[in-house]
């Protein structure tokens, strides 16, 4: 193992990953996806609550209740406005590594930016205004992070050429950041506003900015229901996610409807007492049957008995919501995103697991589904309800051995850097406090 910790791939892999953190773009996008736990970690309370309360567990309350819907709240305005919380980090942080005087000035024009590309209006027939929170969630990182990059980009431009509103010096300097964001938030709305309209206008009012993305990710990947094009929607789904694209949403307009229609043939099949039948759609769940998308659980049991304090505190709170299927902790808090050494196994094991589970439905040990099951509920949980299967509720369990094979040797690479980092940090901090 240690021979391949000091390969040359494994060095140069390093070297690269090094290369990413000290771009300040990459480093502020680092940054931010470790500054949203608390957002993050709030958002899985509530959905795990709504889960165990709800009608599929231990039915406190339905899932159309008044109870359901105010402890469902929390998760509507943290996980489900995901990409706000994405933008105002991000934005904040790169504005800093840029040296900008005011970087909440500039996270704020960024948000307003973002609000005009993705926050669509629209106005009940009872007259009531409401924005759509489609692409506020996860499903509108990357366009935010565009949005971020080119709004920053114009208050670096104006801020370094001058151009801004010049107060007084006697005037408070909050009061002269107010009136010098007013430029650069201006050219920046007049340009997205523009594009807006533009991809509006040219699709008749079919797409924006945010659908027609989505859209066009998604559009060669529907013709793909066959086993080798399982794998290969769900390979890109994953390397999607890598880059800040929330994957899993672009392939499940693609994936829902043929699994409710393979779970309703079946079920018919099963009502009439004939042999169920295997559709290539159910290998979509082994690309996140151990803990989410990229099956993270490995990571987060092996992070709990990390050296590296960072780890081991990301991994201790995503265990839990990695149970639940939910890996946004662990996938923001290490983070995964932009990040080569954890990157790999990520889209590595979604085959492996995949292409085990494929053997596992031709010997017959597993059963594919005949009961429609969409709430979120722990590993085991859902596949058993839908089969009514022991064979099928263990078989996550036994996924996160392959898993765990292919996280550890990168896991292990990853927590030598981390471990190395703070020891220069708590050094560094040593140092200075003997100075003093």
């Amino acid at each position: 193992m240690e021979n391949l910790f000091e390969s040359k791939l494994m060095i140069n892999l390093q070297e690269f990953g090094q290369k990413l953190g000290r771009n300040k773009f990459l480093a502020a996008l680092q940054a931010a996806m470790m500054s949203l736990m608390g957002i993050i970690m709030v958002g899985a309370i509530s959905q795990i609550i709504c889960a165990i309360g709800g009608d599929t567990l231990l039915n406190l309350f339905s899932s159309d209740s008044q109870i359901y819907a105010i402890i469902y709240l929390p998760y509507q305005f943290t996980m489900n406005s995901l990409s706000l919380w994405v933008v105002a980090l991000l934005a904040y942080n790169y504005a800093k590594n840029l040296k900008m005087k005011s970087p909440i000035m500039n996270a704020i024009d960024a948000l307003v930016c973002f609000l005009i590309v993705a926050g669509a209006l629209f106005t009940t027939k009872a007259g009531i205004t409401g924005i759509d929170m489609t692409y506020l969630g996860a499903q509108g990182m990357f366009i935010g992070f565009l949005v971020v990059f080119i709004s920053i980009k114009i208050e670096k431009f104006c801020a370094d050429k001058n151009i801004r509103i010049k107060m007084p010096d006697v005037v408070p300097p909050f009061l002269q950041d107010g009136f010098a964001s007013i430029l650069p938030l201006l050219f920046s709305v007049i340009i997205f506003l523009v594009i807006s309209s533009i991809v509006t206008v040219a699709t008749g009012g079919a797409y924006t900015i945010c659908s027609g993305f989505m859209a066009l990710l998604g559009a060669p990947l529907s013709a793909l229901t066959s086993v080798p094009g399982m794998f290969v929607i769900c390979i890109f789904a994953t390397l999607l996610w890598c880059f800040g694209i929330h994957g899993t949403m672009i392939i499940i307009p693609i994936i829902l409807p043929l699994s409710l229609q393979a779970a309703a043939a079946n079920a018919a099949l099963h009502a009439a007492g004939k042999p169920l039948v295997f559709y290539p759609v159910v290998l979509f769940g082994a690309m996140a049957i151990a803990g989410g998308t990229g099956n993270t659980l490995p990571l987060a049991i092996m992070g709990m008995r990390s050296k590296s304090k960072q780890i081991s505190a990301v991994a201790k709170i995503s265990a839990v919501p990695g149970w639940f299927g939910i890996n946004e902790p662990l996938t923001f808090g290490m983070p995964i995103m932009y990040n080569p050494v954890l990157c790999i196994p990520y889209v590595l094991n979604v085959p492996i697991v995949m292409l085990i589970t494929y053997f596992g439905y031709q010997i017959g040990f597993l059963q594919p589904a005949w009961i429609a099951i969409s709430a979120l509920l722990p590993m085991g949980f859902s596949q058993y309800l839908s089969t009514l299967r022991w064979q099928n509720a263990i078989w996550d369990y036994l996924m996160l051995i392959p898993a765990t094979i292919v996280w550890y040797p990168f896991f292990k690479i990853y927590e030598k850097q981390i471990v190395a980092k703070e020891a220069e940090a708590e050094a560094a901090e040593t140092a200075q406090a003997t100075e003093i």
